[in-house]
């Protein structure tokens, strides 16, 4: 009938339904808004929300320098959120905000306290370092557990972190508030076992591959273990296939296995505590959740 409204609930569910098959990047902030809110509503654990906005993001375009401080920023203004594009970090790191979010507003403010320290955006407050800064300023969140995963094969890597010498490389000359160089000892799980230790693996583990024959950095590739059809995928955004992309564990294990780039990985895992069906955090809950 001419003239008659449509029930507010009816658009709603046209609009999700709609969206529903397509990739994030194909996405726009108004679709992923009523997703994030809809997906919130199901009985899901983080892990498991992790899983699906991690396959959610395959066949994003790769692009190394895809993200950055924002439009306004001095160094790297590329913007804080992009969905277009992506690149390893920026990946596991927006796929963490999703999976805790309820909503757009709060997904963004919890990806910058996940990039960022305390959630203060800037070059010199961004957690450049995976195993360094990062994963320490998101302990509220993920816990270390390599050594739970590697078990009896675990195995130590010393490194001396220098963010004094990172930022002169870039050009910056202010070197104020830029934390002082730290000689860190890192638990790991060698890249020998890693099929050994697929059991203790679980979906939503975030990775890190560490380097060989690097004084000076642990890594600088980060993935995400997910699940398809009961079996374990590794997910990446490389620059490998300039894409975001999957592979099963076992030929994953075995690539690295071969590589002389890397002696092994470290495990980072949603705490068990957070983990449960429905969690949503919000970004002013995380504050307290840091003490």
């Amino acid at each position: 009938m001419v003239g008659r409204k449509i029930p507010l609930f009816l658009m709603v569910l046209t609009f999700i339904a709609s969206s529903h098959g397509k990739q994030l990047y194909e996405m726009t902030n108004r679709e992923i808004d009523s997703l994030l809110t809809v997906i919130s509503k199901r009985n899901l654990t983080i892990t498991e929300r992790i899983n699906f906005y991690s396959e959610k993001f395959l066949g994003t375009p790769y692009n190394l320098r895809c993200v950055g401080d924002g439009p306004y920023a001095l160094l790297e203004n590329w913007p804080l959120v992009n969905f277009k594009e992506t690149n390893c970090m920026a990946y596991c790191e927006h796929v963490l905000a999703l999976s805790i979010s309820d909503s757009w507003d709060n997904f963004f403010n919890n990806l910058q306290h996940i990039r960022y320290k305390d959630g203060v955006i800037g070059m010199r407050t961004r957690n450049h370092y995976t195993m360094a800064d990062w994963l320490p300023e998101n302990a509220w969140l993920l816990e270390h557990v390599s050594r739970k995963v590697g078990g009896k094969y675990t195995r130590e890597v010393t490194r001396t972190i220098s963010h004094i010498k990172f930022f002169k490389q870039k050009g910056i000359k202010d070197l104020r508030y830029v934390k002082p160089d730290r000689t860190i000892t890192l638990d790991y799980v060698p890249k020998e076992v890693l099929k050994k230790v697929k059991k203790k693996v679980k979906p939503g583990d975030v990775l890190a591959l560490i380097y060989a024959n690097k004084a000076d950095i642990f890594s600088a590739h980060m993935l995400i273990v997910a699940q398809r059809d009961g079996q374990l995928v590794i997910r990446e955004s490389s620059n490998s296939k300039m894409t975001t992309f999957e592979t099963p564990y076992d030929e994953w294990a075995e690539k690295v296995g071969n590589s002389c780039r890397y002696i092994g990985v470290c495990f980072m895992r949603v705490r068990d505590k957070l983990n449960k069906p429905g969690k949503v955090i919000l970004p002013w809950e995380i504050k307290k959740m840091k003490k």
